[in-house]
Order: C-alpha cells, then structure tokens, then sequence
C-alpha cells in the first residue's frame, strides 16, 4: 500500500509538472514529434521533481523524524549512494560499519576520504585507536545519542553500513550486556591464538559464531570474554526494544556473482594502488605486528605478504575470495532473521539516488 500511494503522489505530481509553463514551455500534448523528444523533456522534468521532492522531503522528514539505513555486502556501492542522497537531502550519515570506527584503518576499510566526508558530515568514523576495545554496546551509545541528538534537531539521519550487528544494536534496539573490557582475561584468549579462542567460541556459543568470521579476532574476544564474565552466551543475552521512531532500510546487492566478484577484484587493486601496503606498514610500527585489527579481512593477506609468506598476487587473489565469501554471509544475515523484522527495499548496484530517495518517501512520508 505504501507504494501504491507513493506511486499515486508520484503520478500526480508529475502531471501537475507536466501542467506548469514553468517547467515546459509548450502543452505537452501534441508537442513531441518523436519519442527522443519525449523522453528528453520527461527526464528534464523528472530531474525537476527530484529537486523539488528532495525540498519536499526534507520539510516533511522534520515533523516526523526517522531513519534511513543503507545497508548491504561490502563493495556494492552503499557510501557513494549514501553521500548522494544525503547531499540532496540535507542529512548526516552515520557509519555501520565495524572496523572504519578505528583511525588509521583507512584504505582497507573503504572508509569515505576527507573529500567525500567534507561534502556531507560523517559521524562513527574515526572515533577509537585501533588499540583500543569498541563494543557492540559502546557503539550502540554513540548512535542512538547522535541519532536522538538529531531528532531534536529536526534531522533524520542515515545510517550507512555493512555490519549487520551494528544494524541491528540499531534498528531492533538490542539490550546489550554491559561487560566492561576484561585486559587479563582477553590477554589470555590472545595467548591462544585466534583458531583456538573461534574454535572455542563455537563449543559455548554456537548461535554467535555463525554470525562472527573465523578470522575476526576483535569480536571473538569480546563474545568469549562475555560468555566466562557472566556465564552466558552474548546471542541469549542481547534481547530487542525497538525504536518508536520510523525506519526504512535500503538494501544494494549485485545479484551476478561474476560481476561481484569483478567489482571486489577491482576495488582491492585500487586499494593496493592507493597505498594500501603502506598504511598496513606504518600501522605495524605504530602498534604491533600482532594488532588484532591487523588480522582482518584484507589486512591480513597483505601482512602475509609483507612477511614474505606469500606473493602480492596471491595477497590480493585471497583477499578477492575472502570477501567474497565475507559477502555471502552478509547477504545471508540481511536476508535472514539476523535483520529482525524490518523489510529491506533492494536496489542494484549502481542505483541512482533518486530511486533511494522514492523509497525513503514511500516509508517514511507517507506513512
């Protein structure tokens, strides 16, 4: 119902354009001699309605305040659509995504450049040293407190990111347990050493560890340190109070896995490009060859190779599997009831804003 109302305000509107000298300085009917014509004038007035829907949305989008999220497997285009949208719509994106909370953890992370973020504000980036500990809970903190911070203002942000959980902590409001950093008994885990402590994570929380990579040694410690401080499981611990307030989730995919996979092939040689290997190396001598985040997707194939265990062609062919596999368990969790109860409206890689932003008013708008 929601679409079809929008899909009627849609119409409307465009034949009250359609209608208005302003926008066309001839009648529409009997004008256009040749279809290219029409289609001409139709996309002119289109880019019209766009501009003034994005006014339109914003005025409406002040009095009933909500939240945008675009979510999606990584590589699928979500920050370029987001900047886009955001840029239209006057609005703050806040990042969800798991590892651009750290600072310097840059180029592995796609996180947005200076340029990108000086064109719309981003928040949750940046915000710990990669030596420090961000909990799920902590995380949670900072968003609904800029999230609140902008309901009062008017605003209705957009949450942008990969990291289902993060989502999640969000959107179904988890009730997550507050258990402080334990450094003796993490330390311990770390002694271990990551195939362990994951191993061990399957035996006591078995729910959890399908939702955690084998190589995540940041989230593995955080759920065995909560299981041994409460004796509990963190996926039996996190109950759900979702937010009053309305959400719409705008989910990319790219539905041919060849060309997915051409798309992450692509990005992680850019990245290379970028300097990827020089950040990884100013960030060994800075904080430690065995930097847990220094295991993660990515980072830690091209540590391998610049611990000359492998070549850079294969650094960069496994990083190319890895997250492609990472992806498929995303889509997995969006697709799944690890995504709550929220629908998730999916476009293609590569849609435009506009069609972003149609969504945003068919839910948050018109309701």
């Amino acid at each position: 119902m929601q679409h079809r109302a929008f899909s009627i305000y849609l119409r409307q509107s465009i034949e009250a354009l359609l209608g208005t000298e302003k926008f066309l300085k001839v009648p529409f009917r009997g004008t256009f001699r040749n279809f290219s014509g029409f289609m001409s004038a139709q996309s002119a007035v289109m880019s019209q309605y766009f501009r003034n829907l994005s006014n339109s949305v914003m005025t409406s989008l002040k009095q009933s305040v909500g939240l945008i999220v675009i979510l999606g497997a990584t590589a699928t285009g979500k920050t370029s659509l987001a900047i886009a949208l955001a840029k239209h719509l006057n609005a703050p994106i806040l990042s969800a995504d798991s590892r651009q909370v750290y600072r310097y953890f840059d180029i592995g992370t796609a996180k947005p450049t200076i340029a990108e973020r000086d064109r719309v504000p981003h928040y949750l980036i940046d915000i710990v040293d990669p030596n420090q500990t961000l909990t799920l809970a902590d995380y949670q903190d900072h968003a609904q407190s800029l999230i609140n911070k902008f309901h009062q203002q008017g605003i209705t942000p957009i949450l942008v990111g990969g990291s289902g959980l993060y989502i999640k902590a969000i959107t179904s409001g988890l009730k997550i347990p507050r258990v402080p950093s334990q450094p003796q008994l993490r330390s311990q885990f770390e002694a271990l050493g990551q195939y362990y402590c994951y191993q061990l994570l399957k035996q006591v929380d078995p729910i959890g560890a399908t939702k955690i990579h084998a190589n995540d040694q940041v989230r593995t410690l955080r759920s065995l340190e909560v299981f041994y401080v409460t004796g509990q499981p963190l996926s039996t611990l996190q109950r759900e109070q979702p937010p009053d307030y309305p959400i719409v989730q705008i989910g990319l995919e790219c539905a041919d896995l060849d060309s997915y996979r051409l798309l992450v092939s692509d990005r992680t040689e850019k990245m290379v490009a970028q300097g990827w290997l020089d950040e990884i190396r100013d960030l060994q001598k800075r904080y430690g060859e065995d930097l847990p985040l220094l295991k993660t997707l990515g980072y830690g194939e091209m540590s391998d190779y610049l611990a000359n265990k492998i070549d850079l062609e294969t650094a960069k062919a496994l990083t190319v599997t890895h997250t492609c596999q990472f992806a498929k368990r995303q889509r997995t969790w969006f697709r799944g009831s690890g995504n709550g109860n929220l629908p998730i409206h999916w476009l293609p890689t590569g849609s435009s804003w506009e069609q972003a932003l149609s969504i945003a008013v068919a839910s948050l708008v018109m309701t």
